[in-house]
Order: structure tokens, then sequence, then C-alpha cells
């Protein structure tokens, strides 16, 4: 089998349920690493449907693209208002 054989692996194929988005959004949590967590809320959104994600916010479909990208440093009002849309709540626990 060659290299080209294989598809990419996407892991949007796999948020298709609360429990496992949550669980995907948590282990990032834990890693502490920003970049992470803002591509993994960005794989969330697109397993969603970043044009319902839209609607939803009221953000525009290329905001959205840019904001979860590598590198990008998002208002936390946008964070909130994604995470809201996709029925996620951030919780702080002591």
């Amino acid at each position: 089998m060659k290299n080209s054989d294989l598809r990419e692996f996407d892991i949007t194929n796999y948020l298709d349920n609360k429990e496992i988005i949550a669980e995907y959004l948590t282990q990032v949590l834990e890693e502490g690493d920003m970049d992470e967590l803002f591509l993994a809320i960005g794989n969330v959104a697109k397993a969603k449907g970043i044009s319902t994600i839209s609607k939803d916010t009221g953000l525009g479909r290329e905001s959205l693209y840019k904001t979860f990208k590598k590198g990008s440093k998002p208002r936390f009002d946008t964070v909130l208002k994604v995470l809201s849309s996709l029925g996620i709540q951030l919780k702080a626990t002591a």
C-alpha cells in the first residue's frame, strides 16, 4: 500500500454526538494549548455545519473559518457564541 492510497484522517467524521464532542474538548482543554482548543472548536463547528453555526450566531461563514484556524486569537465572546450554538457550556470546578 502506498501513502497516496491512504485517506487523510478527518476528526469531524467522528464528532457525531454530544458525549464524544464533550470528551474531545475536555481532552484538549486538559492539554492547555489554546491554539489546539480553537482548532478543536473549529472541528466541532465543521462537524455540525459552519452554515448552521453562522445562522445561529450571526457570524459570517468566512469569519468563522478564520476565527478557528491555527494561530488565530478569537474574542472570548465569539468563542462563547459558537460554543452556545453547539450546545456546549463552559464550567469551572474546584
